[in-house]
């Protein structure tokens, strides 16, 4: 018996190291859900299971940080709707576009409150533990404190470094990042993730 659960846990671990392998995550832009199906069986998929509600999320890693060659950044539809109201509210109280909160928003998330990074961000805008503990969070998968919050640390970063660009790398590579290289950081991922923010940013302007 004891041989047998040694054997489904190799197994866990081989199916996890597939989804993690170099391709996935370079590509990958979905959340991958941990669950036993209806038989018991361990398995693995980027679509909620319907038959349980007893799952683990392992990843979402930056919708807009990945290569993601299929994606047209100026006409992948934009979601002007979900959580509108915490935008705007929230784009009001910090002073901020709401076209930025929601370029973000779309960047880091696509829109998924539940959404996990293998780095550990969680929710909308994809917010770090010491992060959300900085600003008072408590949950950061609750929309609201999460787009507050996410928010005030996007609005940090444009009053300390002056401008758009800067700010946005700073919210993706950290400001620590951005002071060492006195610009945006050589990182492929975050030269993208600016470029796509700043393509969004333009397009919700007009839409919203």
């Amino acid at each position: 018996m004891h041989l047998k659960k040694r054997l489904h846990a190799l197994l866990g671990l081989l199916i996890i190291s597939l989804v993690y392998s170099t391709s996935a995550k370079s590509e990958s832009s979905q959340t991958i859900y941990k669950f036993r199906n209806e038989s018991g069986v361990l398995s693995f998929s980027d679509r909620r299971p319907k038959q349980t509600t007893d799952f683990e999320i392992l990843k979402f890693d930056c919708y807009a940080c990945r290569s993601n060659p299929s994606i047209d950044w100026h006409s992948v539809p934009l979601n002007t709707q979900d959580f509108r109201s915490i935008t705007q509210t929230a784009a009001k109280r910090v002073n901020i576009d709401e076209s930025l909160i929601r370029a973000v928003i779309h960047a880091e998330s696509a829109f998924k409150s539940d959404a996990l990074s293998s780095q550990g961000a969680m929710g909308l805008m994809q917010l770090m533990k010491r992060t959300a503990q900085s600003l008072g969070v408590e949950n950061r998968q609750n929309p609201s404190e999460n787009i507050f919050a996410g928010s005030q640390y996007l609005k940090e970063q444009l009053d300390h470094f002056g401008n758009t660009k800067l700010a946005l790398a700073a919210y993706n590579a950290g400001p620590s990042a951005v002071k060492r290289y006195q610009g945006v950081p050589p990182y492929p991922e975050t030269e993208r993730y600016i470029e796509r923010v700043l393509i969004l940013k333009s397009r919700y302007e007009k839409a919203l």
